[in-house]
């Protein structure tokens, strides 16, 4: 992490990316040839206004734009950038996206990259995000953990893969909305797994979160995540937790 992690410009750097964008409640749904032709604007603004459009509108004929303006020399151009092409995902955008992330030094970038990556839902960005949860400042770690859940549509292979770092940050992590987000996923990828020893493995993640964790969000969190999955052992053991008045 150097000094331009300091994401000074967020009033909270753990808001949703696209919270940080404006939306007047009366605000006209905006013309998309306009803002097509705006991407191509000069001055830095008008292609900030015309990228963010596009999370709100959806249109493939944006997404070459949107990719080129990754590399755009303006940090907010290029997250405005990363918000639309996660509005518009497509194959084509993701090694762009990959490629930005390796080499962007804004925090608030690699944020909308990262979250980007995981609306594509492609297995090519895996270990960019388990890398990001890993090894990324907090912000970006929280939308690596979520993004992860996304990939739940994928092979077995892949769903795998996402589990032993989300079990490790689930119970590593700092950041308390970090370890949220992991069991988030962790109970949205479960449910895609056969009862096997790395679905076990990620239960047991869950019901020691539930028990040992410090934090009363997080462990709220884990038991959503048991719930959602359905486990008869996990939901055995929120029974009798609730019982003792544990949880």
């Amino acid at each position: 992490m150097n000094q331009h992690d300091d994401l000074s410009i967020l009033d909270s750097e753990f808001e949703s990316p696209l919270d940080a964008l404006p939306e007047p409640e009366s605000a006209p749904v905006p013309d998309v040839e306009a803002m097509l032709a705006l991407l191509t604007a000069p001055e830095p603004q008008q292609r900030i206004i015309a990228a963010r459009a596009f999370c709100e509108l959806q249109d493939a004929r944006a997404i070459p734009q949107l990719i080129r303006l990754l590399n755009d020399v303006c940090p907010l151009v290029r997250v405005s950038a990363a918000y639309g092409l996660g509005r518009n995902p497509s194959p084509t955008a993701v090694l762009p996206l990959i490629a930005q992330y390796e080499q962007d030094w804004n925090g608030y970038v690699r944020k909308g990259l990262v979250w980007a990556m995981g609306n594509c839902r492609d297995r090519r960005t895996l270990p960019v995000l388990t890398r990001a949860l890993q090894h990324d400042i907090a912000a970006v770690r929280l939308w690596a953990a979520s993004g992860l859940a996304q990939l739940a549509h994928l092979e077995y292979e892949d769903i795998i893969v996402a589990i032993p770092p989300l079990i490790a940050s689930l119970r590593q992590d700092a950041i308390a909305a970090v370890r949220s987000n992991c069991a988030w996923s962790l109970g949205r990828l479960c449910r895609e797994l056969p009862s096997n020893v790395v679905y076990a493995t990620a239960i047991d993640a869950l019901l020691e979160t539930l028990v040992e964790d410090a934090d009363l969000g997080v462990t709220e969190d884990a038991k959503a995540a048991l719930l959602s999955v359905g486990d008869p052992r996990g939901l055995q053991a929120i029974e009798e937790l609730e019982l003792e008045g544990l949880v």
